[in-house]
């Protein structure tokens, strides 16, 4: 893949997260790459895998499945809204492509726990069982700073995410940057995502700007008010966790998830550790 184009695509992706409820035309998403619209689109198939419509879709179509189950108390209509679409009727019907019934038979749907695409791993479905007996633990509301990162994206919640922290770390060995604070992107929710299409990013903190982009490149990580959850536990068990905190806790606080990415500052990452234990926050956007 030409890191050319990886570098101009990221920058696109990088746009359309920052906020899924503004208009995102190809000409202003192609502007961005520095590619005329025609080479955009051929561009960004080429590149993710799918078509900049269908990644927009997804991806609004994800965040409003979040909204609805956990946000029980805004009109359909709104999330709507908060999903780029000007009327219920566009908004049910993308809704019901994606995920086979109605935003409103969604919001009523009980997903059973059998159903859930992360369960279908066995590690994963033992570490369900073990983390479900420990209980959330209380979170710090805290209004936290944009953090400037290089990173590299990931397709998959699994240990090929190892991957990714490698090749950042060769980076960050050959341009001399610390390598020490570590978070990562959650940008899906493996409750109804199946954990090979999850998207993942994979970040170091940077104090000066990166000169070559490539398949390393650079974004903020949105400030702003978060939960933040301290989360501890070995490989299998950070999925479910945060699933109970979004299922259970979220619901429950009266508060409602922001559209940017929630993410993770590792104090240990799993990915890296030889024992595969983890200690993190986990930092969960809101709004008010």
């Amino acid at each position: 893949m030409n890191s050319q184009h990886t570098s101009r695509i990221n920058d696109v992706i990088f746009y359309i997260h920052q906020d899924i409820s503004r208009e995102l035309p190809a000409a202003k998403l192609a502007e961005i790459a520095a590619y005329s619209e025609q080479h955009f689109h051929r561009i960004f198939k080429q590149t993710v895998g799918e078509s900049v419509h269908q990644y927009i879709r997804r991806t609004r179509m994800e965040y409003a499945a979040n909204q609805l189950m956990f946000d029980i108390t805004s009109p359909v209509l709104d999330i709507g809204h908060q999903c780029g679409f000007n009327s219920l009727s566009s908004f049910s019907r993308a809704f019901k492509a994606t995920f086979g019934m109605s935003p409103g038979a969604w919001r009523k749907h009980d997903i059973q726990h059998n159903q859930r695409p992360y369960l279908k791993n066995a590690e994963i479905a033992e570490g369900y069982t073990r983390v479900a007996k420990r209980g959330i633990p209380s979170p710090k509301v805290l209004d936290l700073q944009p953090r400037q990162v290089a990173y590299v994206r990931h397709t998959g919640y699994d240990r090929s995410i190892k991957n990714a922290w490698l090749l950042l770390k060769t980076w960050a060995n050959a341009e001399q940057r610390s390598f020490s604070v570590q978070y990562g992107l959650h940008h899906s929710n493996p409750a109804w995502v199946a954990l090979e299409k999850c998207r993942y990013v994979a970040c170091i903190e940077i104090d000066r700007p990166v000169q070559c982009r490539s398949v390393v490149n650079q974004l903020t990580i949105p400030g702003g008010p978060h939960a933040v959850f301290r989360l501890h536990g070995r490989y299998g068990e950070l999925l479910p966790q945060i699933s109970l905190i979004l299922e259970q806790w979220l619901p429950a606080s009266g508060l409602k998830m922001a559209a940017t990415p929630a993410y993770v500052h590792y104090l240990q990452n799993h990915f890296l550790a030889a024992d595969e234990l983890f200690e993190l926050d986990f930092c969960l956007p809101l709004q008010f």
